[in-house]
């Protein structure tokens, strides 16, 4: 079995997800940004979508640390 190939799909899969948590990190920012200069309050879907493209992140990066391991 080659187990090259399957280190290199699984990477390029992880490396998505590090791109997709950032994002979703990054527009949270930006929408809780937006409803605290329009609406003077942060507002629960801004905050859970950076909790969790945090949270993401950080476990695709442990992945990504204990896979070259």
């Amino acid at each position: 079995m080659d187990t090259g190939n399957t280190i290199h799909s699984t990477s390029e899969k992880l490396k998505v997800h590090t791109m997709l948590s950032a994002i979703l990190t990054v527009a949270g920012l930006a929408l809780m940004a937006y409803m605290i200069v329009v609406e003077d309050e942060p507002g629960a879907l801004p905050l859970l979508s950076i909790v969790v493209g945090t949270v993401w992140y950080f476990v695709t990066r442990a992945r990504i640390r204990s896979l070259h391991r």
